[in-house]
């Protein structure tokens, strides 16, 4: 058998790097945090609510007509699947929500995706758009550009960004943070506070953190919250509830 050249050597070496690279740039690319177990369980339809997977995370009523509809931005490489405790409580209390699954995990690649929610459920007569972390910044930019069809916004471990300036606007808007998350903190969303609508409620959870408003695995050295994970969601759907019953009693 003839041996191979030093260029053909070479040339292999190359192409099997290549390889190598590839594969690790998809997968990291495409990686999502996987959702708890406790997540997964709330997946399941029963006589309360019943859930879809197809061709969003969609969380009915099972025998309330919805005064209104939640669509729910994930955060930047999050399985959707991790928000599924808090939007089933939500739907609980007789909102339709939607949870759509973005390119690569990221919102930022598919920010007009409520545009096929709104037109998939002709019955929901109002909106609330929300999200987390960076689903929550590419609400925010959905609502000031949607005003005729987004009623309200909730924005979760996050602040407008400055191309979305919703200070003009008259929307119902929430914008909820944990103390203990290092970036969403007291100083960037009061810096960010003028971006919003000016009767804007702002919730501060004391002790709860950046993770805490999903459930879905992360790092150990990630964990900043002394606040558990059941009282901070408790708080995180108290807060929305409170800003969907403001937007259905409105319209």
């Amino acid at each position: 058998m003839r041996s191979l050249s030093r260029k053909q050597i070479v040339l292999l070496a190359v192409l099997l790097l290549v390889v190598v690279i590839g594969f690790f740039a998809v997968r990291w690319a495409t990686y999502a945090r996987p959702p708890l177990p406790e997540a997964v369980e709330a997946l399941a339809s029963d006589d309360v609510v019943q859930m879809t997977q197809d061709p969003w995370l969609t969380f009915t009523p099972a025998h309330v007509t919805p005064s209104a509809g939640f669509i729910f931005y994930p955060g930047g490489r999050i399985d959707p699947r991790g928000y599924a405790p808090l939007m089933r409580a939500i739907a609980e209390a007789g909102y339709l929500v939607v949870v759509p699954e973005m390119p690569l995990n990221m919102a930022v690649f598919r920010p007009n995706t409520a545009d096929d929610i709104i037109a998939a459920h002709p019955e929901v007569s109002h909106w609330v758009i929300g999200g987390h972390s960076v689903g929550g910044t590419m609400a925010a930019q959905y609502a000031g550009a949607h005003a005729e069809t987004v009623d309200g916004l909730a924005i979760w471990a996050s602040y407008p960004a400055d191309n979305a300036n919703l200070s003009g606007d008259a929307l119902p808007a929430l914008l909820i943070y944990g103390s203990l998350d290092p970036r969403v903190n007291d100083a960037s969303v009061t810096k960010r506070l003028p971006l919003l609508p000016p009767d804007a409620s702002i919730v501060r959870i004391d002790g709860g953190d950046h993770h805490q408003f999903g459930s879905y695995k992360i790092n150990p050295d990630e964990h900043h919250a002394t606040l558990d994970r059941l009282s901070q969601q408790q708080q995180i759907v108290q807060s929305t509830l409170g800003l969907l019953e403001t937007v259905s009693a409105a319209r």
